[in-house]
């Protein structure tokens, strides 16, 4: 018997024998109505699978739906703000929340936003809105694979981001991976390797590949062949993501504290167990964009073909656009780009790099669509946003903005039942999410969450798309920065292709057309001078 079964098996004992001897003891009868219901509280949460709180901390657990009820956790903040300029984390969290466990996500009294308040955004709806007829099972996919790609994945417009095992614990990759094969959508593994969490289910899988190289990596933490191809040919395996950098702290590598390399992620991530393990900043494998074309091409031909790319959180421009010139000059292309926001990330990282390091999303997103129509490169790579993605809007604007697809970390992780106790990285996380405690994990159901992880996912396409029928579009791949307004100040209101007007095809490919904004580049690129 588990310790949890001993505990029931005592308390409900302990409970008969007290009301046998109250019958006979009458002053023992006060101690019975007193203690008798506690106990029989406790038994129900350690046995009931909705909430991970009351399961892990019996009684206790209740104090913490009673206080949200009065007012919620607030800890950070999301993009927006309301009139003053407090976060709307209350409001997007209750929106992953309600989505997740298929409950109604209409709202009275209106807005909760302040329209008037400089950066408020809003779509433009048509008046010859459509009719939104498509079904859970006919919502629109993205066909990712270029001109050498011999494994084209269809995959969904929103999917799991990157969050590896050994920072999430095994249930919650468990929950998130059975999600997405029931929704059929895919889901990133992070850096930290293939687990067999990742493959117990066989959902769709983005491996990503690190500067740790974990998975596929020798002793001495550089990049193994050998041991990439064999995981790079399961069939869970749809894609690989070479990780340059992440929104949460770009530039500076990451760490797995030692209290959470237990012997189990040791032997996924191919090191030591009970040590800290550091990924570098970056990669060992290639040191120039040519040489990084290469590498690109190798794992495709190691994989057999399957769709290639990489993700980065954007940082000197001029950096991105020695990328394109790298693919024009070994015409070998990416399959697919995943662009960071500077201010996403659900992990721990240093304060000063998740507050003021890396570019935010919607400028990287729109500089790296840019850059690539620019130099004609656009056709045959798809681009991916990852950053704070929540609600179907938020995926609306970043389509309209360029992207074909997106990623979301954050509302996965509130999906399976994390509070944002900001505890990711002390291996004490209260729901089981972030944490490899086994006493802590045990209270994550997986089954319960596996359902409100596809939920989730679901009900924020189906939003999207009915937000793209209420603009009178028939798909989202018909949406442009001329459909999202934003107000730039109280008395100014401007479309998004007034703010980012769009960039010529090819125009970035002869010295006369070149836009007087990305001339200053030019003069610091390496590759084609």
């Amino acid at each position: 018997m588990k310790v949890r079964e001993y505990f029931i098996l005592i308390a409900v004992v302990s409970t008969l024998l007290i009301a046998a001897i109250a019958l006979v003891w009458p002053p023992v009868l006060w101690f019975f109505v007193v203690i008798g219901p506690l106990i029989l509280m406790g038994v129900i949460d350690m046995l009931q699978k909705e909430h991970t709180i009351r399961r892990n901390f019996p009684i206790l657990g209740r104090f913490r739906y009673m206080l949200e009820s009065i007012r919620p956790e607030i800890q950070q903040y999301f993009v927006e703000t309301d009139t003053e300029g407090r976060p709307l984390n209350r409001i997007l969290r209750s929106l992953v929340y309600r989505r997740a466990k298929g409950l109604t996500d209409t709202e009275p009294f209106g807005t909760q936003m302040d329209v008037y308040h400089a950066g408020y955004e809003w779509m433009e709806h048509s008046m010859y809105a459509k009719n939104n007829p498509m079904e859970i099972g006919e919502f629109p996919r993205l066909k990712i694979g270029g001109k050498d790609c011999l494994q084209p994945y269809s995959s969904s417009l929103l999917n799991i981001s990157a969050m590896s095992f050994g920072s999430l614990s095994d249930r919650a990759i468990l929950a998130m991976n059975k999600g997405a094969k029931m929704g059929n959508f895919a889901h990133n593994t992070g850096e930290g390797g293939i687990s067999e969490y990742h493959l117990r289910h066989g959902g769709d899988l983005i491996w990503q590949i690190g500067t740790g190289y974990f998975g596929c990596r020798n002793d001495d933490g550089t990049f193994n062949a050998e041991t990439f191809r064999d995981n790079a040919l399961r069939p869970e395996v749809k894609m690989i993501e070479i990780k340059l950098s992440q929104g949460a702290k770009p530039g500076h590598g990451g760490i797995l504290p030692a209290i959470k390399n237990t012997e189990e992620i040791s032997k996924v991530r191919h090191v030591k167990p009970g040590v800290a393990v550091h990924s570098p900043p970056s990669h060992s494998a290639f040191s120039d964009p040519i040489q990084f074309m290469h590498f690109i091409k190798k794992l495709r031909d190691l994989s057999d073909g399957k769709p290639v790319g990489f993700k980065l959180c954007l940082g000197r421009k001029q950096e991105f656009m020695d990328f394109c010139e790298a693919m024009i000059y070994t015409e070998i292309q990416p399959d697919f780009i995943t662009v960071d926001g500077g201010e996403g990330g659900t992990g721990a990282s240093p304060v000063e790099f998740s507050n003021t390091m890396g570019m935010p999303l919607r400028e990287g997103l729109i500089f790296v669509h840019d850059t690539l129509v620019g130099f004609g490169l656009r056709e045959n790579i798809k681009v991916i946003v990852a950053g704070k993605i929540i609600s179907g809007f938020h995926i609306a604007r970043a389509i309209a903005l360029g992207a074909d697809g997106c990623n979301s970390a954050r509302a996965m992780m509130l999906a399976v039942g994390c509070i944002q106790a900001l505890q990711c990285n002390m291996n004490t996380c209260p729901t089981g999410v972030a944490t490899q405690n086994k006493s802590l994990t045990r209270g994550l159901v997986v089954e319960d969450k596996a359902v409100r992880v596809k939920n989730f996912q679901q009900a924020t396409v189906h939003s999207l798309l009915e937000l793209v029928a209420a603009a009178g579009l028939d798909t989202p791949g018909e949406l442009n920065r001329s459909h999202i307004s934003k107000r730039v100040g109280m008395y100014n209101i401007k479309t998004y292709d007034e703010i980012y007007p769009y960039m010529k095809e090819g125009s970035l490919l002869q010295i006369d057309s070149i836009p007087d904004n990305y001339k200053r580049y030019f003069q610091l690129t390496r590759i084609m001078k």
